[in-house]
């Protein structure tokens, strides 16, 4: 998929862009591949660009002073990453963003995300879907953490990305809804038991 293919993606999944927002959009980001494994964002890093998932997945996650990591978001195709506090508050970033497979991303940075939006309504709007979806995204993780029981968690999890056990590391999975790899590794023998 080329970069213009990945635009017009972008502009069907999220708010539709006018022909001159697509071409500045495309002259304003980047297609890069990355490893598995490699760290797009460290603890502690400035982090000024928003990542679109053309192909692959990432995570973010907290390291423990005990050297244990906390997974607490999931991207895959035609999801945005970032790191949310850095990106928006100019801040340190409190977690790391990793790759978790080969994966290419549409990068672009905060500055031009600014003046797209100031000088395209259509950029604005896109921009606005998107912190949203990302909004309603973590709202309805942390009530999933609140009141639900740690199969429905999983379950949950399963029902918004059916390959997710094929794609990524257990020890993520549990870590991302709260539980210890051993309650995972029962609830699954569980779900092949029905």
């Amino acid at each position: 998929m080329n970069k213009e293919d990945v635009i017009h993606t972008i502009s069907d999944k999220y708010a539709p862009l006018s022909k001159e927002c697509k071409s500045e959009f495309f002259n304003n980001s980047e297609i890069l591949m990355f490893k598995k494994g490699e760290i797009l964002v460290k603890e502690g890093q400035f982090s000024d660009k928003a990542y679109f998932i053309i192909s692959g997945s990432a995570r973010a996650y907290y390291l423990l002073s005990n050297g244990k990591d906390i997974t607490d978001w999931f991207a895959f195709e035609n999801d945005f990453i970032c790191a949310i506090n850095s990106f928006f508050q100019d801040i340190p970033s409190p977690h790391f963003i990793e790759v978790l497979e080969e994966t290419k991303l549409l990068i672009i940075s905060r500055n031009s995300i600014m003046g797209l939006s100031n000088k395209y309504h259509d950029f604005e709007r896109l921009t606005n879907r998107v912190a949203t979806k990302t909004m309603l995204k973590l709202q309805a993780r942390i009530v999933a953490m609140q009141f639900q029981s740690a199969r429905q968690k999983y379950q949950n999890l399963l029902l918004a990305y059916p390959d997710i056990t094929q794609r990524v590391a257990l020890t993520h999975i549990a870590s991302y809804i709260g539980i210890t790899l051993e309650t995972l590794s029962r609830i699954r023998k569980l779900q092949t038991r029905i």
